[in-house]
């Protein structure tokens, strides 16, 4: 089985919410979310980015929302921003879950490549700590704190605003070009994370942001979950020119399963099959060639595709890429080893 190593998901949400079963959920499954170790175990897959992220105070119409999102055309409006002092117990909540799970001895938090190809080796989870959306970090000193905790990987923005840029609203169809790029705390944060080698997320973030983040990092660009708006014309995917951008540079996009970043319709609801999700990888490949497109599931945080339910399903996702032609070669850049190389190069070993 070719393993796969996955650029973003968020079961850390589930975790905190489980509360005293959260070990249970983890280890036996509960039949909820997409994400536990029978499943990740089952589906091949090796390890992945782990994100910290705050959910809204106040999420609105949640069923209106849906509803909109199913049926496109929409533009929902950016929540408002969420203050440091309320994010952190969150966050601070969701990486204790992470190093719980470190603690069973089932998982390993990752801080270099070496560290990696040891949790595979050893057939440990091999997680990265990463943060979507810079709420937590209430200055630059906090970033020191989470780099020391294990956070290797970071967004400055979901899609929302933050002190430090903003993101894209959710919105089909829609270019990325919504809103003004970094403050001059998400330049300096740019400059600080490049000096401890955190990569800078560019999944959420609007075009200008984007812009800036190209002009002042040293690093690969990189975008975890995302897709290309050539195929799906959402506001969540990035532009020719931005994989462009990111192609130059050596970087990697992780294509983002969520249906409604795929479906050429953008609507969100699980359709069959796979030519959505080859569509977008033939184009990502055709601009960023084989060294620059892994997978960045979005597990545990989007609707998936019927066929690919949950990480049990991944082989079928392989299955189908390779009937599509691809070589077992570059499937298997795609699903790991590419992730793996931007490791690598980002933080040495």
């Amino acid at each position: 089985m070719i393993p796969v190593f996955d650029g973003h998901n968020d079961y850390l949400q589930r975790a905190v919410a489980a509360g005293a079963d959260a070990d249970r959920m983890w280890l036996q499954g509960d039949g909820t979310g997409h994400i536990d170790l029978p499943r990740l175990r089952r589906g091949g897959m090796a390890g992945g980015f782990f994100a910290v992220w705050i959910p809204d105070p106040d999420p609105g119409d949640v069923a209106g929302i849906v509803l909109l999102k199913e049926n496109p055309p929409f533009d929902l409006p950016l929540p408002p921003p969420v203050d440091s002092r309320a994010a952190l117990p969150q966050a601070f909540a969701q990486a204790a879950a992470l190093l719980a799970l470190e603690r069973g001895g089932t998982l390993s938090i990752c801080r270099s490549a070496a560290e990696i190809r040891a949790a595979m080796d050893a057939g440990r989870i091999a997680a990265i700590l990463h943060m979507e959306g810079a709420e937590p970090l209430a200055d630059l000193d906090a970033l020191h704190v989470w780099h020391a905790i294990g956070l290797r990987s970071l967004g400055f923005v979901w899609s929302r605003p933050t002190a430090y840029g903003q993101g894209v609203p959710f919105a089909f169809p829609s270019s990325p070009d919504r809103g003004e790029g970094l403050t001059e705390r998400g330049r300096a944060l740019v400059r600080e994370c490049n000096a401890l080698r955190i990569i800078i997320d560019l999944s959420h973030l609007n075009e200008k942001g984007c812009d800036d983040v190209a002009r002042l990092s040293d690093a690969p660009l990189v975008a975890t979950h995302s897709g290309a708006h050539a195929v799906c014309p959402s506001s969540r995917n990035l532009t020719d020119r931005q994989l462009r951008q990111i192609a130059d540079s050596g970087g990697v996009v992780g294509l983002n399963f969520n249906t409604g970043f795929l479906a050429p319709d953008g609507r969100r609801e699980p359709f069959r099959g796979f030519g959505p999700m080859l569509r977008h990888l033939d184009h990502l490949l055709g601009i960023l060639g084989e060294e620059g497109v892994a997978l960045g599931s979005d597990f545990d945080g989007a609707v998936m595709p019927a066929d690919l339910p949950d990480a049990a399903a991944m082989p079928r996702l392989l299955e189908a890429m390779l009937a599509h032609g691809y070589g077992r070669d570059l499937v298997e850049r795609i699903a790991w080893r590419n992730w793996l190389s931007l490791a690598e190069r980002s933080w040495g070993g």
